[in-house]
């Protein structure tokens, strides 16, 4: 049994990311899933100065020690304006600032969406390249599209989306445990 760290990029009491995000940790079996809200763990805006006169938030030291203790992470990646929102960046750069590898043999799986129809995907692509600096590898990700239409009373309502998410999750489970 694998430990699966879960976490959405949002700061939003309504993230639709965090909604899919619950969803899809709900269906993977037999591995110890721990999902965190980033919201729970508050940071102030990266400064170098503030770094170098404070130094590492305690927060970021618990979400980077979550992190470690885990095998694998699923993070739901929103997005603002075709980009990993100020929120979730701001979190990356500190986690890299700790420990600049701090996604060191950490296998990911990336889920993103949106109420349009693209579903986040300039944020998936984003952390797609950006995640392997850190030692991340990315083994899986998907692009949730039209999230209002496609997900209601808490469950896909797409056939071919919810064989696709099946499919996504079947491989992820596969490759953590290889």
């Amino acid at each position: 049994m694998k430990k699966i760290l879960a976490f959405a990029g949002s700061n939003s009491s309504t993230s639709i990311n965090q909604r899919l995000l619950t969803h899809i940790t709900g269906r993977i079996q037999g591995h110890e899933m721990k999902l965190i809200k980033l919201i729970d763990y508050p940071i102030p805006i990266y400064r170098a100065d503030d770094e170098k006169e404070k130094g590492i938030p305690v927060n970021v030291t618990i979400v980077k020690n979550l992190i470690a203790e885990s095998d694998a992470l699923i993070i739901a990646a929103n997005e603002h304006n075709g980009n990993v929102s100020a929120f979730f960046k701001n979190f990356i750069d500190w986690l890299s600032r700790a420990d600049r590898t701090f996604l060191k043999d950490k296998k990911v799986l990336l889920i993103s969406t949106s109420p349009g129809a693209r579903g986040a995907a300039s944020s998936l692509e984003y952390l797609k390249r950006i995640l392997p600096r850190f030692g991340g590898q990315v083994i899986q990700s998907f692009s949730f599209p039209s999230f209002h239409d496609n997900f209601k009373d808490n469950k896909v309502v797409n056939e071919v989306l919810d064989m696709g998410i099946e499919d996504v999750l079947t491989t992820f489970a596969h490759q953590i445990e290889s």
